[in-house]
């Protein structure tokens, strides 16, 4: 995996108001109240262009698109992460165990990792496409 760039957004929200003007009402759910989209219904999940996929939070790189593949699931799924990135914390909501996925800049929620993944890692990062942003190689 290439060097993912270095990024300390210094004019991150402090305020749930401040959160709510910079995100759509989507990325507020999903980001800020670990919402879920409705499966096959986000912009990335068939996406195979090359390039990275960022927070839409803040901008923070998490993952590259050598790492996404199809896992069938509905969501976009990758088998890494930037784990430098990320911050992974127990999520037994709605009666289930879980692996929660934050972006370690702004605390927002992406998705959850399974260990039903493809090698080299054999993790599926199953992350909501609203929770991300594509920047295409150029």
């Amino acid at each position: 995996m290439s060097d993912f760039a270095e990024q300390a957004p210094e004019d991150l929200p402090e305020t749930d108001e401040e959160w709510r003007d910079r995100l759509t009402d989507e990325e507020y759910e999903i980001l800020r109240e670990r919402g879920t989209e409705a499966r096959f219904s986000g912009e990335h999940v068939d996406r195979d262009d090359d390039g990275v996929y960022e927070c839409a939070g803040c901008g923070t790189v998490i993952f590259e698109s050598e790492t996404k593949y199809d896992s069938g699931c509905g969501w976009p799924s990758f088998y890494a992460a930037d784990e430098s990135k990320v911050t992974l914390e127990d999520d037994d909501r709605h009666g289930m165990s879980r692996v929660e996925v934050k972006c370690a800049v702004c605390d927002g929620h992406l998705g959850h990792v399974f260990q039903d993944g493809p090698e080299p890692t054999g993790e599926r990062f199953c992350i909501n496409s609203a929770a991300l942003d594509f920047e295409p190689d150029e």
